[in-house]
């Protein structure tokens, strides 16, 4: 089985403003996103050979690939539409770099989006459950706070004891978006304020849950070989995995709740390509899929960045902080960037993108030359995870 390694680079990336953005429309978002992409990368939209668009609840804005073809004008190319939850705009970055790695295209643009605030459902409007027996009312905020109940029992954390280590990841990744330009939530939250902050579904409260958000996200990717055509400093794509469980994995007998499946997989699969053998110790920084700080502290030890059952020392011991030895989320997560489904997989590599060419969006923030990097997505039940390697070398 051949790798994806070093056979293509992404040379331009754009991210709008996240955030309830009442005023613009999902084609004003795109537009910002794909336009930076653009001007980033020094082509011209002409240049595109094919696109894909990642985006989950936006039917009334078209089916198929038409919002893009609308909004961004690109007719007469092939445009697809694809979906995976809440790694559909990894979904998207995949299927584009698959696409130049087999010789098709040259240019391919990724791009995803959300418009969340308009859709009139609390959340994302989504995670209610998909079988009318067995999920009945189950939602995504209670199903995560079964995660957190069986890991602190598990690994024998007292109720106060775990809340105060999921609050220690909230503070962090607040912290790191208040020095992010273009997230949602830019405000530093305490200890205290994430613990005396009203419950959502216990034991996770407002602050382990993140935000509601409109965003979107975009990559054009190349052939590595004509990278340094467009820019000085393209990051190569090294790893991209993807796995799918059960849609109802937690129904299945022996369920244990402190992990996720399909992030293991991904994982494996993305650092076998990349060639990465102690993601700890390889990996410059890494985006996580925060969607509630339980999930972040669990995919520490599914991506192998922490050792099972021992995320505890390494939150205490600052490892994950901006200036400890493995930044995570860098960016403030989507604890402050919200989670508009279909860009936060773009966001992230934007994120890493960023960083590798030492262009964070504020100097604060910005890591001493980082050189590999992970941003992974999960979603479903969670039933599906997709995680993206990329590379400042190429090997």
């Amino acid at each position: 089985m051949e790798s994806i390694k070093d056979k293509v680079a992404i040379v331009g990336m754009g991210c709008c403003r996240f955030g309830e953005n009442w005023e613009q429309g999902p084609e004003d978002m795109m537009i910002d996103a794909a336009y930076e992409a653009y001007e980033d990368a020094g082509i011209d939209p002409k240049q595109i050979q094919a696109a894909w668009m990642g985006t989950v609840g936006a039917h009334w804005i078209g089916m198929a690939g038409l919002p893009v073809a609308e909004a961004l004008k690109l007719h007469g190319i092939p445009i697809s539409r694809v979906e995976a939850y809440c790694a559909t705009g990894h979904e998207a970055l995949r299927h584009a770099s698959l696409a130049v790695a087999s010789g098709l295209y040259d240019v391919a643009l990724a791009i995803g989006f959300e418009k969340l605030k308009d859709s009139g459902f609390a959340g994302l409007g989504v995670g209610r459950g998909m079988h009318p027996v067995m999920e009945i009312r189950r939602t995504s905020p209670a199903s995560f706070a079964l995660a957190a109940t069986r890991y602190f029992y598990t690994y024998g954390l007292s109720m106060e004891e775990g809340k105060r280590l999921l609050a220690k990841i909230s503070v962090k990744n607040h912290k790191n978006g208040a020095l992010s330009p273009k997230a949602h939530l830019r405000k530093e939250v305490t200890i205290e304020q994430v613990l005396s902050a009203p419950i959502i579904a216990s034991p996770l409260g407002l602050f382990d849950c993140c935000g509601n958000s409109d965003g979107s996200a975009a990559a054009i990717v190349v052939r590595a070989d004509t990278a340094r055509n467009y820019r000085s400093d393209p990051v190569y794509i090294k790893g991209l995995g993807q796995a799918q469980m059960s849609m109802m994995p937690h129904t299945q007998p022996g369920y244990h709740w402190t992990g996720f499946d399909p992030t293991k997989f991904a994982a494996q699969q993305a650092y076998a390509q990349a060639g990465i053998k102690d993601p700890r110790k390889e990996l410059s920084l890494a985006e996580v899929h925060d969607c509630f700080t339980i999930t972040e502290l669990v995919n520490y030890e599914d991506l192998g960045l922490s050792h099972k059952g021992r995320a505890k020392e390494d939150i205490e011991a600052g490892t994950f902080e901006l200036n400890g030895p493995l930044p995570v989320n860098s960016d403030g997560g989507l604890k402050s960037f919200g989670h508009p489904v279909g860009a936060s997989g773009l966001r992230m590599t934007y994120e890493l993108y960023k960083q590798m060419q030492g262009k964070a969006q504020m100097p604060q923030r910005q890591l001493k030359d980082p050189k590999l990097g992970l941003a992974h997505t999960l979603g479903g039940h969670p039933s599906v995870s997709c995680v993206v390697i990329c590379g400042k070398e190429k090997g």
